[in-house]
């Protein structure tokens, strides 16, 4: 028809002029629909090259709308991080001037708790969380250089005398083998893989590997645990070497930390059941779907207690989930669990036991802590108007009596 009207043959231009006003090519081969046939083919018809420059121009358009999006949400991540260091300079500032040389004052101040939950400026992070955790087992540092050197004298002696497969042979039991500095070597070297400062030749290897050696001299009645290795990680990048010590051993005598390590059963049923009340409190719908299914919370509490969530969670939102804990203490590891079922109940409700103990055990990687906290924020750590110390505290007591009615008789 055009040709008919015009009285010429259509002649498509080109590919210099048809390119030449081009602002934008997304892709090479996107182009590649402007392109005439190749000569042994039949040549495109007028209504054909007008529908495909027709195509190209919509996926140039697409792809413009696209770019501008990314472009957007590039200064929007911009401007939000720059508005977090300007928030975290800020908060520094009063943090070292006005909350530090005053702790014992401020710390329990609504104005400082509010701060604190927002996350602490890197720079003091260290130090707050060494006064919050505090040091009631008096440790010094030249407590701690002695028990370096009885477990450099340890190690010294168990390469000279055998090896990890000799003592395997030998038919020690893993509670020895998880008591053994051996261990601690094959540990570190999954420490925080990806960022390869713990394993051997890295930065922190050697720190790593001494203050948990050092700790299990210390400590033999708890020896290492694999997990440790996690949570003196996190430590020794926000402390010395001492005080990174000194906070890894009075954190671990807490008294949830002290009953996971030690695993103490009775006592882990207790914070299972714990968590369960509020779990039914908060989630009641998700609740009943792990019912349904028998699915335990040792089956994801278990990893994230034992390392404070810095395994499971990406670096910098776990050290603010610290930043918290170490202000309100074990209650809040159980309200992070719970926060994290939010996040994600909506997937979860879909999912059966296996895929949820994946799911649960390897979390995404592009979880935020806006989002997490958010959801936080949210769980109401109250049932029955109590709280999580007095639910609680009810659970050992009625674990107390159960002990009594069963203990048996007194002799006559």
């Amino acid at each position: 028809e055009y040709e008919a009207r015009t009285g010429r043959m259509y002649k498509p231009p080109p590919p210099s002029a048809r390119r030449k006003n081009i602002e934008f090519e997304p892709l090479s081969t996107t182009a590649l629909i402007l392109e005439d046939r190749p000569a042994n083919l039949p040549a495109k018809s007028v209504e054909e090259a007008l529908r495909h420059r027709q195509e190209y121009d919509e996926m140039v358009a697409e792809a413009k709308k696209r770019e501008i999006k990314e472009a957007h949400k590039r200064k929007k991540i911009m401007r939000e991080r720059f508005k977090q260091e300007e928030n975290i300079a800020s908060a520094m500032v009063i943090w070292v001037n006005e909350i530090l040389p005053n702790w014992e004052g401020m710390r329990a101040t609504r104005r400082v708790r509010e701060l604190w939950w927002q996350g602490l400026p890197p720079s003091v992070r260290g130090k707050v969380w060494s006064l919050a955790v505090g040091n009631e087992l008096n440790i010094t540092p030249e407590l701690y250089e002695i028990f370096l050197s009885r477990a450099k004298e340890r190690w010294k002696s168990f390469s000279e005398t055998s090896s990890e497969t000799d003592i395997e042979d030998a038919g020690a039991s893993v509670a020895d083998r998880e008591a053994s500095l051996e261990l601690i070597k094959l540990d570190i070297s999954r420490t925080f893989p990806s960022l390869y400062i713990f394993q051997k030749g890295g930065p922190y290897h050697d720190l790593l590997h001494s203050v948990l050696g050092a700790y299990t001299c210390y400590r033999p009645d708890v020896g290492y645990v694999q997990g440790m290795s996690f949570i003196a990680a996190v430590l020794i990048l926000n402390l010395e070497e001492a005080d990174a010590f000194i906070a890894f051993a009075n954190l671990l005598n807490k008294p949830c930390q002290l009953a996971f390590f030690r695993v103490d059963h009775s006592m882990m049923l207790k914070y299972f059941a714990a968590f369960e009340i509020f779990f039914e409190e908060n989630l009641p719908k998700l609740f009943l779907h792990f019912k349904s299914y028998s699915l335990t919370p040792d089956i994801y509490l278990i990893d994230w207690i034992f390392t404070l969530y810095s395994k499971s969670l990406p670096l910098d939102l776990a050290c603010r989930v610290w930043d918290v804990f170490c202000r309100d203490g074990e209650e809040f590891l159980f309200r992070t669990g719970l926060g994290i079922l939010r996040l994600y109940e909506d997937i979860l409700l879909q999912m059966d036991f296996i895929h949820i103990a994946q799911f649960l055990t390897k979390l995404p990687e592009d979880i935020t802590s806006e989002k997490l906290f958010s959801c936080i924020a949210a769980i109401q750590m109250q049932n029955s108007n109590k709280k999580w110390a007095q639910v609680f505290a009810s659970l050992m007591k009625d674990n107390k009596e159960g002990d009594k009615n069963h203990s048996p008789a007194p002799k006559s």
